[in-house]
Parts: C-alpha cells; sequence; structure tokens
C-alpha cells in the first residue's frame, strides 16, 4: 500500500498553512515554490481540499489559501481521504473459491450486519488492519505535527 504523492503535497501544504496562519494566507506561487511543485498541480490539490472543506481559498490580488478550521480538528486521515477517497482498502473477491468458503466464519452475519453471509478470515484481518491505521491517522492532526516540530526547532536552539 502506497500513498499518492498528492496525498504527500496535501499533508505538506496543509501543515505549511497551519504554520502560517498566524500571519495571513499563503499564495499558491509561494506554496508550490516551497513544495518543489507546479503550481497548476498543487491547484488540483488544492481545489479538492477547498471543496472538502479544509482550506478556505482568500480572493484578491494578495489571496491565496488558509486553513478553513483550527489545525488540532484536521486530522491526518481527513486529509488522506479527501486526496485518495474513502473507499474501503481491501475487499475479498473471492468470495465463491472452495478457499473462501474455508476460511469463511459461521454466523458473521449476527455478529457484523456490515458484511452479510459468511466473512472471509483474511478480510477480516484486513478489515482490521484498515481500522487500525485509521485510528492513527485520526488521532494525529497537522497541530499535533506543528506541536512536535516547535519543540524540535526549540530543543535545537536551546542545545547552541
Amino acid at each position: 500500500m502506497q500513498f499518492s504523492k498528492s496525498t504527500d503535497y496535501a499533508l505538506h501544504a496543509i501543515i505549511h498553512l497551519g504554520h502560517s496562519q498566524r500571519c495571513n494566507n499563503v499564495g499558491i506561487r509561494e506554496l508550490s515554490g516551497i513544495l518543489g511543485v507546479s503550481e497548476s498541480y498543487l491547484s488540483k490539490i488544492m481545489s479538492k481540499l477547498r471543496q472538502d472543506g479544509i482550506v478556505r481559498a482568500v480572493p484578491g490580488v494578495n489571496g491565496g489559501y488558509e486553513l478553513a478550521r483550527p489545525a488540532d480538528q484536521i486530522t491526518f486521515l481527513d486529509v488522506i481521504q479527501v486526496i485518495e477517497g474513502r473507499q474501503q482498502l481491501f475487499e475479498c473477491s473471492n468470495s465463491s473459491s472452495q478457499q473462501h468458503q474455508l476460511l469463511a466464519e459461521e454466523g458473521a452475519v449476527q455478529r457484523d450486519q456490515k458484511y452479510p453471509g459468511k466473512a472471509c478470515l483474511v478480510e477480516k484481518v484486513m478489515n482490521g488492519a484498515e481500522q487500525q491505521l485509521h485510528q492513527y491517522l485520526r488521532e494525529h492532526t497537522i497541530q499535533s505535527v506543528l506541536d512536535e516540530a516547535f519543540k524540535r526547532c526549540s530543543h535545537d536552539v536551546n542545545k547552541k
């Protein structure tokens, strides 16, 4: 599993906007220069983030982008799902095979109404992993990264 470059750029852009939030909005030219990506490519990413309410476009000559909500209310999962989509990472596609029948749990319908019929044990493991990943990404906000970066900078300054 690998996240796209768009997700990488989106996360870095959001973190930069969170850092810059105390000052003012950031123009697409400045943001693309900092991230080392073309303005047109970054504009498409920022458009998705705007449509989902993560950033807000500020019109005008001195316009640009700013966070639409506080950095502590934007999770990594929020940003990733905007860019990558919200589809399930794994889906058992071999449900009619003999192997699947051997790995299917009886009574899965009563325990988990989300999966009709017999639930494949492989799918159960994969869904559990996805839930763990989502929980981890939900626990990490843009603000938590900014706070960690600030601690590191403060620590480096105090070393000198």
